[in-house]
C-alpha cells in the first residue's frame, strides 16, 4: 500500500506540478535530459512530466522552496546504488551529476526533509 500510494503521489505531483499538462523534458545541446525539480516542505514537483522517459544520460535541476535546508538523494531504482546526493540551503537551485540511467530506473528522495521515495521505474528503450 505505501508503494502504491507513493506513486501516486509521483504521478499526481509530477504530472500536474505547472499549470495545465506539462511537457515531456527533451535532450540538451549535449544529449543530456535535464529534470527540474522544485522541493517543497515534504514533496516534489516537477517542470515536466516525467513519464515516457527513455535511458541515457540525466542531469536533476533542484530549486529549494521549503524555506529550510534540504536534500537530494537519487539512487539505481533496482539496485540502490548511490547516484548523487547533495544539501541544498533555503532558496537555492543545485544541479545533480550527470547520471547514466539505464532501463533499471531511478528513484529520488529528500534525506533531510523526508519525503517518500519517487520512484521512476518506468524507464524503457524505444
Amino acid at each position: 500500500m505505501k508503494k502504491f500510494m507513493s506513486q501516486v503521489m509521483l504521478i499526481t505531483a509530477l504530472m500536474f506540478s505547472a499549470s495545465g499538462f506539462a511537457a515531456t523534458p527533451s535532450q540538451n545541446a549535449e544529449g543530456v535530459v535535464e529534470i527540474y525539480l522544485d522541493q517543497h516542505g515534504g514533496y516534489f514537483s516537477a517542470k515536466d512530466t516525467l513519464a515516457s522517459l527513455k535511458p541515457g544520460k540525466y542531469q536533476f535541476i533542484v530549486t529549494n522552496k521549503a524555506e529550510k535546508l534540504v536534500g537530494f538523494q537519487l539512487q539505481n531504482f533496482k539496485t540502490h546504488e548511490a547516484l548523487d546526493m547533495f544539501p541544498i540551503e533555503p532558496g537555492k537551485t543545485i544541479r545533480s551529476d550527470i547520471v547514466e540511467v539505464t532501463g533499471e530506473g531511478v528513484r529520488f528522495r529528500c534525506p533531510i526533509n523526508p519525503t517518500p521515495w519517487y520512484d521512476m521505474d518506468v524507464i524503457k528503450a524505444s
